[in-house]
C-alpha cells in the first residue's frame, strides 16, 4: 500500500494582529519582536504624524499626504483607509518579499484593515485581541493620554463599536495587565496549532 502522507513544510501565514485601540496591540507585536520569534512583522504606512517614542520604519512608514496618494494611485497598498483623520495602509512589496523568503508574516492593523485583509486574502490568520470589558477598555484610553478630549471621546465611540467586530476573526485573546507574556504565549500556540493543520492555509497576493 502506497503511503501518501509526505512531510511538507507548511506554507507561510499571513497573520493579522488586530482589536480596538487600547487593548495592547503594539505591546504584543514589540515582545514577540523582542523575544525573537520567526516572523517578519510588516510595518504600515501612515500620513499620521511621529509621536516623539515613535521610530520611522519602525512603528510605522511616515509619509506626506501626496506620497501616500501616490501609493494608492501605483495600487501598492494591500488596503488603505481613513483612521481618526489620517491615512493607514498595508504596503504590498514587504508582504511579498517576506513570503519569498518562507517566513510568516504578522501586520498589526485596525479592525477595519483586518476585515479589509480577510477580503483580500480569505485565507489570513485573524486573531483579536481585546481586554476585559468596556470600562476597563475606556480606562486604558484615559490612562494613555495622547488624545485630546474630542479625540479621546471619538477614540473611546469607536473602539465600543469595534468589540462588536469580533465575530469577523477566527481566534480572541483577553489581553490582561501585567499579563503580556501570557498573551504572546497564546499567539505562538495558536500560530504552532495553525502549522499542524492538515490543510494548511494558503495565501495568494
Amino acid at each position: 500500500m502506497t503511503n501518501t502522507f509526505e512531510l511538507r513544510k507548511p506554507d507561510p501565514l499571513l497573520i493579522v494582529i488586530s482589536g480596538p485601540s487600547g487593548v495592547g496591540k503594539d505591546s504584543v507585536v514589540q515582545r514577540m519582536i523582542e523575544r525573537g520569534l520567526p516572523f517578519h512583522f510588516v510595518v504600515t504606512a501612515t500620513t499620521r504624524a511621529r509621536r516623539e517614542t515613535e521610530v520611522n520604519g519602525t512603528d510605522y512608514w511616515f509619509v506626506s499626504d501626496d506620497e501616500f496618494a501616490r501609493m494608492i494611485e501605483q495600487n501598492e497598498l494591500i488596503e488603505y483607509a481613513i483612521v481618526y483623520g489620517d491615512y493607514k495602509g498595508i504596503p504590498k512589496r514587504e508582504v511579498r518579499d517576506a513570503f519569498a523568503s518562507g517566513e510568516d508574516v504578522v501586520m498589526r492593523v485596525d479592525v477595519q484593515g483586518a476585515e479589509s485583509v480577510r477580503k483580500f486574502a480569505p485565507e489570513a490568520l485573524l486573531i483579536f485581541i481585546t481586554c476585559e470589558g468596556e470600562d476597563e477598555l475606556e480606562r486604558r484610553l484615559r490612562e494613555r493620554k495622547t488624545e485630546t478630549a474630542d479625540s479621546l471621546s471619538l477614540r473611546i465611540a469607536t473602539a465600543r463599536k469595534e468589540l462588536q467586530r469580533i465575530e469577523a476573526f477566527d481566534y480572541v485573546i483577553v489581553n490582561q495587565d501585567f499579563h503580556l507574556d501570557d498573551t504572546v504565549n497564546k499567539v505562538r500556540a495558536i500560530i504552532g496549532s495553525e502549522h499542524l493543520r492538515v490543510k494548511h492555509r494558503k495565501v495568494n497576493l
